[in-house]
């Protein structure tokens, strides 16, 4: 079984993958540190990378990501086509992940862009993590470090939260880590259920 964990910057979702990687059984695999390992390590997929955005792409063999995000973060072609570079990669590295993990009794596959990369038919199950706006804009900026500007950018290069609620099986409230370790304690319980 495989499931889908989604939701907006700043929403949570990496806290609510730890939270799953805790249970026996369970593999979780973060589409945005898998990426980052396969820009950085591919050689084919740097390639399309420099021709599509130019050497400073990256910077003493890593991926650049400042200078990427203030290209694709503002311009939704560009965003469109860095996701058909890479996304295609990862998709591949999942495939032997879950190879590997076929003893678990299900698989959490977490990106930030689940729905937008229209690849949710892939998943059995769908949970978004949902936090208000105003809010994964202060986490973000404390977070990173960076503007409010640069952080709007990203979240309007996002669906809108309450389309992926509609689409989604499961909500995950995250307003504090107790709450949010009740929901995912929940979901489990139904998710092993369903596999039992």
């Amino acid at each position: 079984m495989i499931i889908g964990l989604t939701g907006g910057i700043g929403s949570g979702k990496t806290t609510v993958a730890k939270l799953f990687e805790k249970f026996d059984k369970v593999a979780v695999y973060v589409a945005d540190v898998e990426a980052k390992r396969i820009m950085n390590s591919c050689k084919i997929v740097q390639k399309k990378l420099i021709e599509a955005f130019g050497p400073e792409t990256f910077l003493q063999n890593e991926i650049n990501k400042e200078y990427l995000g203030s290209i694709v973060f503002n311009n939704r072609k560009k965003l469109d086509l860095l996701n058909r570079i890479v996304h295609p990669a990862v998709h591949k590295d999942f495939e032997g992940y879950v190879f590997k993990n076929k003893d678990k009794m299900y698989i959490v596959y977490e990106s930030a862009i689940l729905f937008e990369s229209r690849k949710t038919k892939k998943f059995d199950f769908l949970i978004s993590v949902f936090v208000a706006v105003e809010e994964r804009i202060k986490r973000v900026v404390e977070r990173d470090k960076t503007s409010k500007k640069a952080v709007l950018a990203r979240v309007n290069s996002q669906w809108r939260e309450d389309k992926k609620i509609l689409l989604s099986n499961y909500v995950i409230y995250n307003t504090t880590l107790k709450s949010t370790e009740d929901q995912v304690q929940y979901i489990h319980n139904i998710l092993t259920k369903k596999q039992a």
